[in-house]
């Protein structure tokens, strides 16, 4: 068999191709940019919200599709209705029985006020169980009224509409300190005419963080003398009451067990209204999601808007889609 042996011009030349090749290779190599290394850190879930309702001295129908129709474009949760029989006699009240472990977040709009009817006790300590292991309860305007006989749901939250006799209330004073007034000192808890509020920030709780120190919100009811145990709470903001000339509290926290409950009146929704601007009001729509992100155990990450309030101007958004 022949076999052509290279000659040394041959050999040569390879050579100089090869060099060609690896050139080309590493110019290549320079000019495109590595691949961005590989992450498993998943996206953040939805948060899982349950809103509770069903009875209302409120119109709580329209209440429950306006608090749908302000989360559903911020694609941040995932929300579920949980609507209770609106009697003890009702059919179905013997199996509503809501699921509240599968949620993060509760938000509860009961309200028994007029007749309405108490839960189930095994609902009741279903809730109180759910919070207490570090659940997330949203009292809603409404379900602050809500349920005075009922002794966890006293110590959940906080303040409420009740007697004088029932407990203390908190007022802020003019130096922005809170005062407590004692049982049965000053009125029933009560409000005013609805009207435009500055609402003061009362420290730097995570859900007002990079809020203005003040800012206006429409046609809001300023509750005066909210009263309960007041055990375990902080003031988040407060408003001031022309019918007293005191400041009040507007929204508050309340550490239960391991769990956090935050209670505001913001969220007024009465009968006969339609599209209350203090439900479209840019800044009382951020502290709702900022509030339910904490209430998650989230970080309060919404953004402040560009169009959220002043001291000296109210921000009133389009309509609300209730689909």
């Amino acid at each position: 068999m022949f076999t052509a042996r290279p000659t040394r011009r041959t050999f040569v030349t390879t050579l100089a191709r090869i060099a060609v090749l690896v050139a080309l290779t590493l110019l290549a190599s320079a000019q495109t940019p590595a691949p961005a290394p590989a992450t498993n850190r998943p996206a953040a879930r939805p948060i899982r919200l349950l809103i509770v309702d069903g009875f209302s001295n409120h119109a709580w129908q329209l209440n429950t599709a306006l608090i749908r129709g302000l989360l559903a474009p911020t694609g941040l949760f995932t929300v579920d209705v949980s609507t209770a029989p609106p009697t003890a006699a009702s059919p179905g009240w013997d199996t509503w029985r809501p699921n509240f472990s599968a949620y993060d977040v509760v938000l509860q709009t009961c309200n028994d006020i007029g007749g309405g009817p108490s839960w189930p006790r095994d609902v009741q300590l279903a809730l109180e169980t759910f919070v207490a292991r570090g659940g997330g309860l949203y009292v809603w305007h409404s379900g602050n009224n809500a349920f005075p006989t009922w002794s966890a749901y006293n110590d959940m939250i906080g303040l409420g509409w009740r007697k004088k006799e029932f407990g203390p209330a908190l007022a802020v004073g003019a130096d922005a300190q809170l005062v407590t007034i004692p049982v049965g000192e000053g009125q029933n808890t009560g409000h005013g005419a609805r009207l435009n509020t500055v609402v003061h920030r009362f420290g730097d709780h995570p859900i007002h963080a990079g809020l203005p120190r003040a800012w206006q919100t429409p046609d809001i009811e300023v509750y005066y003398y909210a009263r309960g145990p007041a055990k375990n709470l902080t003031v988040l903001s407060y408003g001031f009451d022309p019918k007293t000339a005191m400041n009040w509290p507007l929204e508050w926290v309340v550490a239960y067990g391991e769990g956090r409950v935050y209670t505001s009146t913001f969220g007024h929704v009465w009968k006969g209204d339609i599209q209350p601007e203090r439900m479209r009001c840019a800044g009382v729509q951020t502290v709702v999601i900022r509030a339910l992100q904490w209430l998650a155990r989230r970080d309060a990450t919404f953004p402040v808007p560009a169009d959220f309030p002043t001291a000296t101007a109210v921000s009133v958004r389009r309509e609300i889609s209730v689909k």
